[in-house]
């Protein structure tokens, strides 16, 4: 069963239809549709109108979209802007019509996502996809410790830095108990113990 009839549903939308395009884009990706469940719930609750809001920002959600991550699996502006669309555009679309999206982001990754947590960091910083557990996500343009600084959930040990590591185990953590062996393998489990 997919993860849809355990966790939040889309207000106003047919969960049926959601379902329907969600099985079809996992399909056509090649992945487990729990675990694409689980990173949209993770990232957004399954809110398609979810929008980051950071320190200073307007309460007005659609006004932060311009600029803020927004949607199921919080595109970020420039992310939307390489997919065809905007935030804002995003922030206006059902849940269903934000799928078509979800899948656009995701094809170039098509068939090298072998883990919801593979699928995870696609989503959340793409260049640690196949890296080791102690690597350090860091970029050119942003450093290790404002990474860690934007997000302090991850930096288990305090350190200012995000592992590949801290980010499995933060996101192991955060899957619901009585779903967890629908999204991680066994292998996987013992591998975060």
């Amino acid at each position: 069963m997919i993860l849809i009839e355990k966790l939040q549903r889309n207000k106003g939308e047919s969960p049926a239809e959601f379902e329907r395009v969600l099985r079809n884009i996992c399909s056509t990706l090649g992945i487990n549709p729990n675990w694409l469940m689980m990173v949209m719930w993770s990232e957004s609750r399954l809110n398609a109108q979810a929008v980051n809001k950071q320190p200073g920002d307007t309460d007005n959600a659609q006004v932060r979209a311009a600029s803020r991550a927004t949607g199921l699996i919080q595109f970020m502006p420039d992310t939307a802007l390489n997919l065809g669309t905007t935030t804002k555009a995003l922030y206006a679309m059902s849940a269903i019509d934000q799928l078509g999206y979800v899948y656009k982001y995701f094809k170039p990754w098509a068939g090298r996502i072998k883990s919801y947590f593979d699928l995870y960091l696609v989503t959340f910083f793409p260049d640690a996809v196949g890296r080791p557990d102690d690597y350090i996500l860091q970029t050119k343009k942003l450093s290790a410790a404002t990474i860690a600084k934007q997000n302090p959930f991850f930096d288990v040990n305090k350190d200012g830095k995000l592992t590949v590591g801290e980010i499995k185990r933060r996101m192991y953590e955060s899957i619901p108990k009585a779903i967890v062996a629908d999204v991680v393998s066994e292998i996987e489990k013992k591998s975060l113990s």
